[in-house]
C-alpha cells in the first residue's frame, strides 16, 4: 500500500491559482501512475488529471490549458498547478495510485487503489 497526503487547498478568488501537493509514502514510487480526482457534494467524483512515471500525462477535457500535472519522483510527490481558477472548479480534490497497472496512465477512478484524504478548493467569484 501507498500513504498519501495532500496539501495546497485553499480559498481562492476566481482567475487565481493554487499548487496541490501529493506526498507518497510506504513503497516504492517506481511505475505507479498517479491522478487527480475532485468531488463536491452531490456529484460523482470527477476525473482531473493523471501522470505516469515516465511523465506522460492525460487530462479532462474540462481542465485542459487550465491545470497542469507533474511528479518529482525524487521526493515521491505529484502536483496539481491550477491556474485561471472558476468557481466551478470549487471542490474536494484526491490524490489517487494505480498500483495494479505500471506505466498506464488514465482516468478511471475504480482502477486506483489508494487515495488521499482530500484537500478542499474554493474558488470565490
Amino acid at each position: 500500500q501507498v500513504q498519501l497526503v495532500e496539501s495546497g487547498g485553499g480559498l481562492v478568488q476566481a482567475g487565481g491559482s493554487l499548487r496541490l501537493s501529493c506526498a507518497a509514502s510506504g513503497r516504492s514510487f517506481r511505475g505507479i501512475t498517479m491522478g487527480w480526482f475532485r468531488q463536491t457534494p452531490g456529484k460523482e467524483r470527477e476525473f482531473v488529471a493523471a501522470i505516469g512515471w515516465s511523465a506522460s500525462t492525460y487530462y479532462a477535457d474540462s481542465v485542459k490549458g487550465r491545470i497542469t500535472i507533474s511528479r518529482d519522483n525524487a521526493k515521491n510527490t505529484v502536483y496539481l498547478q491550477t491556474n485561471s481558477l472558476k468557481p466551478e472548479d470549487t471542490a474536494v480534490y484526491y490524490c489517487a495510485a494505480d498500483l495494479s497497472r505500471p506505466w498506464v496512465v488514465h482516468g478511471n477512478g475504480d482502477k486506483y487503489d489508494c487515495w488521499g484524504q482530500g484537500t478542499q478548493v474554493t474558488v470565490s467569484s
